[in-house]
């Protein structure tokens, strides 16, 4: 699960007009991150409801607790920019995960195109605002060695590092369960789910 983010594009190009239908045409605005990330969260969250109607029942002795890492939220606060290194790498994993998609019968190809678009655009934006705040960082980095507090220096790493051990569990029980219908119907729960949850980090960004 190590796709790039330019190799993403490169797979997505044919259907970039398509995406402009889904977001819109943003300025990459920095000040207007968090109104971006919402907005596609939001979008991505609405297609996967509409890929079923109800989690089938014959599905539920399936299920399984993939543990998305809730305390992330609560280690970030205090520094956006560990807000946005979090969305940058969900957004990654996401994808990844979506790629992995076979049956059509069950997802609308066309949905999980543009979720896919979605997830692509925040990537451009979020890889943007991040370059912009690098000598920031660099600045905060010559704070804390001066003799701040920099208990949280290591947030980064290790959100980054939760988040994709969460999306391997999710990776290995796809292939597990050889990627069955149940297994993608449980996956889009659980995907959906972490959306909402993500949606607190952009309301953050705001703050």
């Amino acid at each position: 699960m190590s796709t790039k983010p330019d190799v993403i594009r490169k797979c997505l190009w044919p259907a970039c007009l398509v995406g402009l239908l889904i977001t819109g045409i943003l300025s990459l605005d920095c000040n207007l991150l968090h109104f971006h990330l919402r907005k596609v969260t939001w979008q991505n969250l609405r297609l996967l409801s509409s890929t079923s109607s109800s989690f089938p029942a014959e599905c539920l002795s399936e299920t399984k607790a993939f543990e998305l890492p809730q305390e992330i939220l609560s280690h970030t606060q205090p520094v956006k920019r560990y807000i946005k290194e979090a969305f940058y790498e969900m957004s990654i994993q996401a994808f990844n995960i979506f790629s992995q998609y076979t049956l059509k019968s069950t997802w609308e190809s066309d949905y999980l195109k543009q979720i896919q678009i979605g997830l692509d655009q925040q990537l451009q934006y979020l890889e943007q605002c991040l370059e912009e705040e690098e000598q920031e960082k660099e600045d905060w980095k010559e704070m804390t060695e001066d003799g701040m507090n920099w208990s949280g220096a290591l947030v980064p790493q290790l959100s980054s590092l939760e988040l994709r051990r969460y999306f391997n569990r999710i990776d290995n029980f796809l292939k597990e369960k050889r990627y069955s219908h149940c297994a993608w119907e449980i996956i889009r729960a659980e995907i959906r789910r972490c959306f909402y949850y993500f949606q607190k980090f952009a309301a953050r960004l705001r703050k």
